[in-house]
């Protein structure tokens, strides 16, 4: 860090913030000097003597930190804006100290699976953005062998399911063709993300789903994902194919992907808020606000997943944001729609299990927004840093606060989450250096390799 004096700096700083900042997994007191957007002065001196336009000396508590990253989160925008819609989700994303968000090519409709769906998307979402927001794009069996031109467009890379993904308008792979995705994919460096569920598993396990969110789980055992896991590590190792595990919930899973990893095999994979935080046995029953696909499991599991995140088997935590409205919750866990709504507050509540469990902010930061930024190829983001851009929060990690559902920025006031003590009350969130405000400046695409 430089300690940089009021001469040699070229003009006045916008703003200068003094206090404790979390910088290299350590909170120091320091001085953190913003100018265009970006970065400009990171001084080991919180008093440094540099001019600034505006000055924000932390309050005793407040923690300046690098803005978490949630590149998994369904918007829905257009075709079931009702659902959620970017102005909502954003909003609701830097309310929760989210700076950068990645959408998923579906539930929208059309989904993003072509280069004419994606700008659609582009241009509903250039006057509603609060945060800066990037999109994934999607494969089936209607663009199979036509990926590049999204690629070339500038989409993340490529999402496809195993089991039917729950909309119409957006098939499955087999795993021949999810193979001739794979070799389609490697050939021009993209990169595959998988909801990985077996689809013959799923058919031999289902049966009555009941009131119990256990029979629920049941119905979509762990062995569904880490069966399809280790499909998928086999065609990894046959196409090269850089590929992403998404919302992995079992610790089988974990198991499986350590040796994958052991092996030198271009995988990296997620975990989400409710899968490490929330568990089976203590969920009301057809309280549909907690079903999802993959299902939350019990505290065995969830203690895997943990394990994983420690010891780096498990990348990044990421929201998997998948909101709907009331009436498309309504009904029992057999025929509900499945999605958690958590985007405003799933950093909080990994925030809240992490310090439970003996690790701290440093850890969830980490895995929510270093990794993340590496994870999506962010060279600008995801650390406090000289050139990096400033998107900020400030964050009290030990003062706590209980959710309201109907007081969250999310369009429908439904949460797995409603009524929890959670720690991390945000103070502040700078999106780019300003506080946050739509615009089509925030749209991004993948950076360049």
């Amino acid at each position: 860090m430089n300690a940089l004096s009021a001469g040699e700096v070229d003009e006045p700083l916008d703003l200068v913030i003094r206090g404790g900042v979390l910088s290299h997994d350590v909170i120091t007191q320091c001085a953190v000097g913003v100018r265009g957007g970006r970065i400009a002065l990171v001084s080991s001196d919180p008093d440094a003597s540099v001019d600034a336009v505006r000055e924000r000396r932390l309050e005793p508590g407040e923690v300046l930190i690098p803005g978490i990253i949630d590149s998994h989160v369904h918007i829905n925008e257009p075709g079931r804006t009702e659902w959620e819609g970017f102005d909502f989700a954003t909003r609701a994303a830097v309310a929760g100290g989210v700076t950068t968000v990645i959408d998923m090519p579906l539930n929208s409709n059309p989904p993003t699976l072509t280069v004419e769906a994606l700008e659609l998307k582009r241009s509903v979402a250039a006057s509603k953005a609060y945060c800066e927001l990037g999109f994934w794009g999607g494969v089936d069996m209607t663009n199979l062998g036509h990926l590049r031109p999204l690629w070339d467009a500038g989409v993340f890379g490529f999402k496809c399911f195993l089991s039917p993904s729950g909309v119409d308008e957006y098939g499955s792979l087999g795993y021949p063709q999810l193979e001739d995705a794979m070799s389609e994919i490697a050939s021009f460096g993209g990169r595959l993300i998988i909801h990985s569920e077996d689809p013959a598993e799923l058919a031999v396990h289902a049966g009555h789903v009941g009131a119990s969110y256990r029979s629920f789980a049941e119905s979509r055992p762990a062995s569904c994902e880490a069966t399809a896991v280790e499909h998928v590590m086999e065609l990894v190792r046959r196409t090269g194919c850089r590929t992403h595990i998404l919302h992995v919930s079992a610790a089988s899973t974990v198991s499986v992907l350590a040796g994958a990893k052991a092996d030198g095999l271009p995988v990296t994979a997620e975990t989400c808020p409710h899968y490490l935080t929330l568990d089976c046995d203590h969920i009301p029953d057809d309280d549909t606000a907690f079903k999802c696909c993959p299902p939350i499991r019990d505290l065995k599991e969830q203690d895997g997943l943990w394990k994983g995140l420690v010891d780096g088997t498990l990348d990044i935590v990421v929201t998997d944001h998948s909101p709907t409205t009331a009436a498309m919750k309504a009904g029992s866990l057999a025929t509900a729609w499945g999605g958690v709504s958590s985007l405003q507050v799933g950093f909080r509540a990994v925030l809240t299990q992490a310090r439970r469990r003996g690790l701290g902010l440093a850890d969830v930061v980490r895995w929510m927004s270093s990794n993340v930024a590496s994870f999506a190829g962010f060279g600008d983001r995801g650390a406090i840093a000289e050139g990096r851009r400033a998107d900020l929060v400030v964050i009290r990690p030990d003062d706590t606060f209980v959710v309201d559902a109907s007081r969250l920025a999310s369009r429908n006031p439904i949460s797995a989450f409603d009524g929890m003590t959670l720690n991390g009350v945000v103070s502040d969130v700078l999106v780019g250096g300003r506080t946050p405000a739509a615009g089509a400046d925030h749209l991004i695409s993948r950076p360049s390799r």
